[in-house]
């Protein structure tokens, strides 16, 4: 009866470890998801800013990495092409040429 009650107790303790471990493997997961998001993140709002310095004369980007359209009345939307895709809405001041942003948001496909 204790050899049973035994072998029970050293089941449970390794169906707890093997638990455990698959705890630590999600997490060690979703850390390395999370830096790399933020990589991604970064590099998109890096791409935006660069388009946005540069919105008075967009020739000088040789390889764009946005895209830019016209909002009327010196509004321009910029948007990232690289994922996570972002959106920004730029006022560009004609007599200064500084663009000034009025609000971002991340489109979802």
């Amino acid at each position: 009866m204790i050899v049973a009650w035994v072998l029970s107790l050293l089941t449970l303790l390794a169906m707890l470890v093997m638990q455990l471990e698959r705890l630590a493997a999600l997490e060690v997961m979703s850390i390395n998801t999370y830096a790399e998001t933020q990589k991604e993140f970064t590099a998109s709002e890096q791409a935006l800013i660069e388009c946005e310095q540069h919105l008075s004369n967009i020739t000088v980007l040789e390889n764009p990495t946005c895209q830019i359209q016209s909002a009327g009345k010196n509004l321009w939307l910029i948007s990232s092409k690289s994922k996570p895709r972002l959106e920004v809405l730029v006022f560009l001041d004609e007599k200064t040429n500084i663009a000034t942003r009025l609000n971002w948001r991340q489109s979802f496909e």
